[in-house]
């Protein structure tokens, strides 16, 4: 990748560089004895621009508090130290997670101290340390995307802007309107959360190793839920029962969640919705909706 800001060895003044270039990814994963595999979705960063240009994206300020799911080696990691006040990373991997602090020390001491390390599965994940994060920040691993994604959207409130990285086909997924063929669960249920819009791909050669399929960023503003009597459960029971069968019209996939197509159909007339409309023709607050409207009996 031609880069006048980042990948070389040089920066400013004949400083090196804080942020992982190419030839410092690979010695980093040599000293730990790390050999990247595709099927624990490990493929690290290796241009500064890119991750500069992530963090751009996202809009990160100086006075953010942003988790990181997933830091790998550190290369997005280093370009949050740069703009946010504080960075907490949440890191599964034994070896990975051990190595991060020294690394950060080492390339950016004087932000060390803004650093916080969370040892643990994101999805178990429900408090961090310092401030309540402000955003979220992260290239999550593809296999496990949409239910960090939600997880962290729902148990911490206070993040308000999400940039993620994701399998090209995910974040299409997740930034589709009602009505594309590729609109469908984390459609409806991120956007219970969020405006969530499509913001930039990503390159496979920026990797190591490069990646079977494209990337996509998707930006995530946080906004009020729906209003609605029912509960997220209840909602999220509701899209989970329409598009586990997509083909079928609502009053069909919705039979098993409301005991009878009859009494779906009656939960659909009640809601303002057409009996033979499908899935994907619906906003997260038509789901809302037809929660509202469920047959006395149903639980989510």
């Amino acid at each position: 990748m031609g880069d006048s800001g980042g990948t070389g060895d040089s920066g400013a003044a004949g400083r090196p560089d804080a942020l992982l270039g190419p030839a410092d990814i690979r010695e980093l994963a040599a000293a730990l004895g790390v050999r990247p595999t595709k099927q624990r979705g490990q493929n690290f960063v290796i241009d500064a621009n890119t991750v500069r240009r992530i963090v751009r994206t996202a809009g990160v300020r100086s006075d953010d508090t942003v988790v990181e799911v997933g830091p790998g080696l550190g290369s997005l990691t280093l370009a949050l130290l740069e703009a946010a006040e504080q960075v907490v990373a949440v890191e599964i991997d034994d070896v990975l997670a051990a190595a991060l602090p020294g690394t950060i020390l080492d390339r950016m001491p004087e932000r060390a101290p803004r650093f916080s390390l969370v040892h643990s599965d994101a999805m178990l994940v429900d408090e961090l340390p310092g401030p309540p994060p402000t955003a979220l920040v992260a290239n999550l691993p593809y296999n496990v995307a949409v239910p960090v994604l939600l997880h962290m959207l729902d148990r911490f409130p206070s993040i308000e802007r999400t940039l993620v990285m994701v399998q090209a086909e995910v974040a299409d997924r997740l930034a589709a309107d009602p009505g594309n063929k590729v609109y469908g669960v984390p459609s409806v249920k991120a956007n219970w959360y969020a405006d969530v819009k499509r913001a930039g791909s990503i390159g496979r050669n920026v990797f190591w190793p490069a990646p079977n399929v494209d990337s996509g960023l998707v930006s995530l503003v946080r906004r009020e839920p729906p209003k609605t009597t029912a509960t997220k459960r209840e909602v999220f029971a509701v899209v989970d029962a329409a598009f586990a069968q997509r083909r079928k019209t609502l009053r069909a996939a919705l039979a098993g969640w409301a005991g009878s197509p009859v009494l779906a159909e009656r939960a659909l007339v009640a809601a303002g919705i057409s009996p033979q409309a499908r899935g994907e023709a619906l906003t997260v607050e038509e789901f809302a909706r037809i929660a509202e409207a469920k047959p006395a009996g149903v639980t989510a």
